[in-house]
């Protein structure tokens, strides 16, 4: 994709070149005049004018090249960055685009803290009408709860707009300047974002609110083969790449602190042909407006990486919760060295994008050092975001994690030393691989 741009920019350039070339020789062949200096000076001056138009060729493919370099790629079952390759060691984060600011800083810096290159987060809530009257709101966004919990601060990116009778963005502080912040901030500490455009579960409304809007209680079909709520989702998806950051004003498809771009959380599609359908479909408007970062699909692929092969998406991905699916820890482990192996079938990147495992099983540790160190090993992985990083809330506590028990937090235990030495393996397995390409030993 980024060589694509890189071609044709250079076939330009060299169109130009031509063109001036061909001027310049046909003055060299225009009949001597009188004084002959006349065609001698304009000789020199064509290639005076050569020379320059060479440097300038290069000089702007060499910021082209390094502009383009900034974006993640891929190469084969890895990511690239700059070149070099890149290997994934991340969190999800569910509150990022909700959270008041100073919950949003810790969560970035645990992230750093943690050695994290990648945060993965939604675009979200997504409400009724404001008003409360046109189109209800499917789920309790004006609770009090912590931002862990869901509590949204009177927070909505996305709403039904009575005026218009139609989808809308909110644009103001408590909407979209809210993910304006979080890629701004991202920035600052270098570390990578994964947006998903939406989430399937109503949580936080998502999809399930978007088809409410139009009377559906179909969760798995409406949403995406009604031809509304298909427009609603390409609106939704043209203005938020089309957005210019408030706080940087960088445009989101310019934005290299976005790792990719993923359709939805785990969208969940009945039956499987329209998935293929409405993820081919979407993917394919996604790079016809932003051609500078990866896509993917954002589905659990719990059975099997169903949308691999589709030629819009970049990479794959699996989220894997063991006691859920009824798996043992070794099942998981399995998992990982199976998908692992389709990757490499493949020749695309495939990234657990999700894990857990409840800190109430004595083995927690044991199994999350199993789990990364499999993918460390293994040259096929592209790498592994936890979940979910948790940090304090507004009352400086951590929150509550009776049910799933999955929260990581920076407290210097014994989960939050494992994932940090997963993430420096990732940082070690890409340093190694790029000694390799360059030409020295293994190590």
């Amino acid at each position: 994709m980024r060589d694509k741009a890189g071609r044709q920019f250079k076939r330009i350039e060299q169109t130009r070149l031509f063109l001036s070339y061909s001027e310049g020789m046909r003055a060299c062949r225009r009949p001597r005049l009188r004084s002959g200096s006349t065609v001698g000076l304009k000789v020199a001056k064509f290639f005076i004018a050569l020379v320059t138009l060479l440097a300038s060729f290069e000089s702007r493919a060499d910021e082209t090249k390094a502009v383009l370099a900034d974006f993640v790629g891929r190469e084969g079952t890895h990511f690239t960055l700059n070149g070099k390759p890149f290997f994934v060691a991340g969190v999800n984060n569910h509150y990022l685009t909700f959270g008041l600011p100073s919950e949003v800083v810790r969560v970035l810096d645990d992230s750093v803290a943690m050695g994290a290159t990648v945060v993965r987060t939604f675009v979200q809530p997504v409400i009724g009408s404001p008003d409360g009257k046109t189109k209800e709101t499917i789920w309790e966004w004006r609770n009090n709860a912590s931002s862990s919990d869901m509590g949204v601060h009177g927070t909505y990116l996305i709403y039904w707009d009575s005026s218009r009778n139609a989808m809308a963005l909110n644009d103001g502080p408590d909407g979209m300047q809210k993910l304006d912040f979080v890629l701004a901030e991202a920035r600052k500490r270098n570390l990578k974002l994964i947006i998903a455009f939406l989430d399937f579960w109503d949580y936080a409304g998502g999809s399930q609110q978007m088809r409410a809007w139009y009377g559906s209680k179909d969760k798995n079909t409406f949403f995406f083969q009604d031809e509304r709520t298909k427009r609603d989702y390409k609106t939704l998806v043209s203005s938020i790449l089309l957005r210019v950051n408030t706080l940087n004003g960088i445009a989101y498809k310019d934005d290299t602190t976005i790792f990719a771009w993923e359709l939805m959380n785990e969208p969940n599609i009945e039956p499987k042909s329209l998935s293929s359908s409405w993820i081919s479909e979407m993917s394919a408007y996604v790079k016809s407006i932003d051609t500078n970062h990866l896509v993917t699909s954002g589905h659990g692929n719990v059975e099997s990486l169903a949308d691999i092969d589709i030629p819009s998406i970049d990479f794959a991905t699996w989220h894997g919760y063991p006691l859920f699916y009824k798996w043992t820890v070794d099942d998981m482990d399995n998992r990982i060295v199976s998908y692992c192996r389709a990757a490499a079938k493949a020749a695309k990147p495939v990234l657990l994008e999700e894990f857990g495992y409840a800190r109430s099983n004595a083995d927690q540790f044991a199994a999350y050092r199993q789990w990364i160190g499999t993918i460390h090993r293994d040259p096929s992985c592209a790498g592994w975001l936890v979940w979910r990083l948790v940090s304090p809330q507004d009352d400086l506590r951590y929150p509550k994690d009776d049910h799933e028990q999955f929260d990581v937090h920076n407290d210097g235990g014994g989960l939050w030393n494992v994932l940090r030495e997963g993430a420096l393996q990732m940082s070690q397995k890409a340093a190694a691989l790029e000694k390799i390409n360059s030409g020295g030993r293994k190590p």
